[in-house]
């Protein structure tokens, strides 16, 4: 058994990356470690410790966690921070799910959810605004823990089946930058009638902003900051509703 089959990968995101001084760390594993032992043992091993205090929450192997989880050796474990509410894709027979770097168009995602089926198509934009909180935006940068943020919004798509009789979702997050007036998401929702299709994309809003490991720098005009809430808190972060 080599030495990296002994060991165990802790990530760090948005503001703790750069905290930390780096995106990942490599620790050794040992018989019966948990997840605080070994985000102990990562805040040693960073170049700078990134200090993650009593809101971040905590994932093994793309799962929220407590931090008495056993782990064993191989695990993934990540620190996230607030998310702030969003490469690859997912894509179904019904769902489409895309986190990109790429500019993003609307009509494509709204075209794949209109079928001559369902009498009602809600199409929601979330664009970067040029002021928040009394600051200039210049623009935002959004980050992703991938594949964990498109799982993450996949159970969202289920919840929301769960809850509503729907057609065909498409979902698109950006990454990146993101300009001022540029769109960093989309949400399609088809239905039969009209108040499932308002409802449930309102409620994939909020969801993700409780849930999903996307994060949003705020870039204005003297600074910058993170910007989000805790998962799980279910206070939404307004910048693009």
């Amino acid at each position: 058994m080599t030495n990296s089959d002994q060991q165990i990968s802790v990530l760090f995101f948005a503001v703790l990356r750069e905290r930390a001084g780096t995106r990942s760390v490599v620790i050794p594993w040992g018989e019966g470690m948990t997840v605080d032992d070994a985000v102990v043992a990562a805040r040693k091993t960073a170049p700078k410790d990134p200090q993650p205090g009593t809101s971040v929450m905590l994932a093994l192997n793309n799962e929220y966690v407590k931090g008495d989880q056993p782990v064993k050796a191989g695990d993934e474990i990540a620190l996230i921070p607030p998310v702030s509410g969003g490469s690859g894709d997912i894509k179904t027979e019904f769902d489409w799910v895309f986190i990109t770097p790429d500019k993003l168009e609307e009509k494509p995602l709204t075209d794949f959810v209109i079928t001559g089926v369902d009498g009602a198509v809600v199409t929601f934009l979330g664009v970067t605004r040029d002021h928040n909180e009394g600051r200039n935006v210049e623009y935002l940068d959004y980050e992703a823990y991938q594949p964990m943020a498109e799982n993450k919004i996949a159970e969202i798509i289920v919840e929301m089946r769960e809850k509503w009789e729907l057609g065909k979702i498409a979902i698109a997050h950006r990454t990146g930058r993101v300009d001022i007036g540029e769109t960093s998401m989309v949400v399609a929702v088809g239905s039969a009638h009209r108040r499932p299709a308002f409802e449930s994309a309102l409620y994939f809003v909020d969801r993700l902003k409780e849930i999903v490991p996307i994060w949003k720098k705020e870039l204005f005009v003297g600074g910058e900051v993170w910007i989000g809430d805790t998962p799980g808190a279910g206070k939404p972060e307004g910048s693009d509703d």
